[in-house]
């Protein structure tokens, strides 16, 4: 809990003086560094409200500004020995530096353009209600496969637009379906089992599986018609406006790298892209236990 909070409090000190600098009357002073009030006060804000809790009263803010005290003394001390020099974290200070200026830059273009209205998100739900539909029953045709290879065969064939009853007709272990074009019959809830359920219900009408693994083979699913019932508006209210703020961040985030990419002249040199390597880290071999 101490080493959590003392992150926390360096990470809203470091936002709060950040923006508000050296202005108000100082709280504490090292040497001709100065912590001011409103240092303080924008610090406080910025905790996350556990730490809150932790620091509240007068002798709580004391904590405080004590734990402030100590960051600032190590690192006065840090830069003393000339560690704010080393060049690695020159690196890291210039990378960080480089991320909160693309924040801002985000928040300044795409924040804005992603707002959601009440309105939108009637709309929206007026005009999909199919995607959220909760599927009660489903009416199936599969594909039974009983190797792997042969399963991603059948797959690809249906990825590439193959008709799917033809598919069954030819590839499919269950001869009685297979003659229907993998037509199975309808299911409601708890009826499948529940590797099969757990796919069936999330698939709305004409959508095809991955294969599924079971002890008699690989199974392909088409749910081919479905009935259910679509939630209240006010129970995915929140769930559509986050979808549709994410679309619309998605969409001017795009919007702005094209035309970030017409207004600058970019030279990939692929000899250097070439040598290039990206491996994983090595791990260390496993420790025999001693016996």
């Amino acid at each position: 809990m101490r080493t959590f909070l003392w992150i926390v409090i360096a990470a809203a000190f470091i936002a709060s003086c950040a923006k508000d600098g050296q202005k108000g009357d100082y709280v504490a002073k090292i040497d001709g560094t100065k912590i001011t009030q409103e240092d303080v006060q924008a610090a406080i804000a910025s905790l996350p409200d556990a730490a809150k809790e932790f620091f509240k009263g007068t002798e709580g803010t004391a904590r405080f500004v004590d734990e402030v005290v100590k960051k600032e003394l190590l690192y006065l001390e840090a830069k003393k020995r000339g560690l704010d020099k080393n060049k690695d974290l020159q690196k890291k200070i210039d990378e960080f530096k480089k991320f909160t200026i693309i924040n801002q830059l985000l928040e300044k273009e795409i924040e804005a353009s992603a707002k959601v209205s009440d309105k939108d998100i009637k709309e929206y739900y007026d005009k999909h209600k199919d995607e959220f539909m909760l599927n009660n029953q489903v009416r199936l045709s599969h594909i039974l496969i009983k190797t792997e290879g042969d399963a991603k065969k059948a797959a690809e064939r249906l990825q590439k637009g193959e008709d799917f009853a033809k598919v069954a007709a030819e590839m499919s272990q269950d001869k009685a379906s297979a003659k229907l074009g993998g037509d199975i019959g309808s299911f409601k809830r708890g009826e499948l089992t529940p590797e099969l359920e757990n796919v069936a219900f999330r698939l709305k009408k004409g959508e095809i599986s991955i294969p599924i693994k079971l002890k008699d083979g690989f199974h392909i699913l088409k749910v081919t018609d479905s009935k259910g019932s679509v939630p209240e508006f006010d129970k995915i209210k929140g769930l559509i406006s986050q979808k549709l703020a994410a679309e619309r961040q998605q969409k001017a985030f795009d919007n702005l790298i094209e035309n970030l990419k017409k207004s600058y002249k970019i030279d990939i040199n692929k000899d250097a892209l070439s040598k290039i390597t990206i491996a994983p880290t090595p791990q260390p071999a496993p420790q025999k236990k001693d016996k």
